[in-house]
């Protein structure tokens, strides 16, 4: 099976081609820069954000049997002009594989789609984003799921939820607590950390995310979470003694973010069924 994955020089896209090769899979890279993609995988160098609705994207790379979609700038810069911006290039680039004859689509998602919600996100709950980054991420995905559903490919939509690990290539807190402490700081400034998320590794999302691509059963919206929460402060905390960071956090010196639930996590039900399936 031939897989296709966009963003693959990035902090995900680089850990899922090596785990797909390791599962002897052909991988196709691609990417606007490779220099992180593991040599074993083809590596084709296209830029999706260029391209036009006549080009054969698909034919060009690789024609392959499912792709996975991991490209996306300024995902951490939730309100970046950028997201409605580029919106449309998504939808062009994924729409163009479609037609030209993909049969299966992974797209990563996130949980900003759901907007402000306390408790357990659901596969089925209601979407009303309060950022650019969830507007965006929502908009592809309703107007994915109407085009597949009409042009016979399956839709895997992977919503994620609070990543961390590798954190060097990351842009996360946990990169920020890391940098501060190799400059010298003393105190790192910090909201109050009460808010609980669904934390998740990096090399467990990637072993979600694998055993999405490896099977074609289970689709729709698939929640790659931990299914459990946990408070923002104890994470980090956890995060600095598990990394021997002399850094300390300044409480409440940054606000808590307006769309941010107090508590909020996924539920990995579905995750852990295909999970299952593989390993039964």
């Amino acid at each position: 099976m031939k897989i296709l994955i966009t963003c693959a020089n990035g902090y995900i896209g680089s850990h899922v081609v090596t785990s797909l090769l390791d599962k002897g899979q052909h991988v196709i890279a691609c990417d606007v820069v490779t220099n992180h993609i593991d040599p074993r995988a083809q590596i084709i160098k296209y830029d999706i954000f260029h391209c036009t609705e006549h080009d054969d994207m698909f034919a060009a790379l690789g024609k392959p049997d499912v792709c996975l979609h991991l490209a996306w700038r300024d995902g951490f810069v939730h309100n970046s002009a950028r997201q409605m911006q580029d919106l449309s290039s998504h939808y062009t680039f994924l729409t163009n594989l479609i037609s030209h004859g993909l049969k299966q689509l992974a797209v990563m998602g996130t949980m900003h789609e759901v907007g402000y919600h306390e408790g357990k996100i659901e596969e089925t709950t209601p979407c009303n984003p309060l950022s650019l980054y969830g507007i965006a991420k929502n908009a592809l995905r309703q107007s994915l799921m109407m085009f597949t559903s009409q042009n016979h490919c399956s839709l895997q939509w992977l919503r994620g939820f609070y990543i961390y690990g590798d954190d060097l290539k990351n842009h996360s807190i946990f990169t920020k607590l890391i940098e501060a402490d190799k400059r010298g700081d003393e105190f790192f400034p910090f909201t109050t950390g009460k808010n609980q998320y669904d934390f998740i590794s990096v090399d467990e999302l990637v072993s979600q995310i694998t055993a999405v691509l490896l099977q074609d059963q289970i689709s729709g919206i698939i929640n790659c979470c931990s299914g459990t929460p946990l408070s923002l402060a104890e994470a980090v905390e956890n995060f600095i003694q598990h990394n021997h960071l002399k850094i300390k956090l300044n409480y409440g010196a940054f606000p808590d973010r307006a769309y941010d639930s107090p508590c909020v996590y996924g539920d990995n039900s579905k995750i852990q069924q295909i999970l299952s399936n593989q390993h039964g």
